[in-house]
């Protein structure tokens, strides 16, 4: 159990500095109140776990352990539904209707696309 613990927290901290540093890049990269930063991060992050769940799913290709670091920490670490969340609202408070139903829905289906070709990557390879 602290062993799994302490796979999780690494995985984690690594996760989560590596979103910071994508969301600094988009921030001091684009000038848009469209949060690219956060989206970027969650549809990378949901490509990134479909590729571990699908190595996962091919026999001896990742540990248990691996596996828990890599989806748990980093990929749980680097993606943020509470910051997506946060810039929805941040959205519709400014009234940005349009931004809003394309920042949601765009999360949602491409995170839910990219998992599905991380995962149908992995079984062509």
């Amino acid at each position: 159990m602290v062993r799994s613990l302490l796979l999780v927290g690494f995985g984690g901290f690594i996760g989560t500095v590596l979103r910071y540093l994508t969301s600094l890049f988009f921030q001091v990269n684009t000038y848009s109140i469209f949060p690219w930063g956060t989206f970027s991060v969650n549809i990378l992050g949901s490509l990134l776990i479909g590729i571990v769940y699908g190595l996962s799913e091919k026999v001896g290709v990742l540990s248990p352990e691996m596996r828990l670091f890599l989806t748990v920490g980093i990929c749980g670490g680097f993606t943020t539904f509470s910051s997506l969340t946060n810039d929805a609202f941040i959205l519709m408070q400014d009234k940005e209707w349009l931004k809003l139903s394309l920042y949601t829905s765009l999360s949602f289906f491409l995170g839910l696309l990219a998992v599905f070709i991380g995962r149908n990557l992995i079984k062509l390879l």
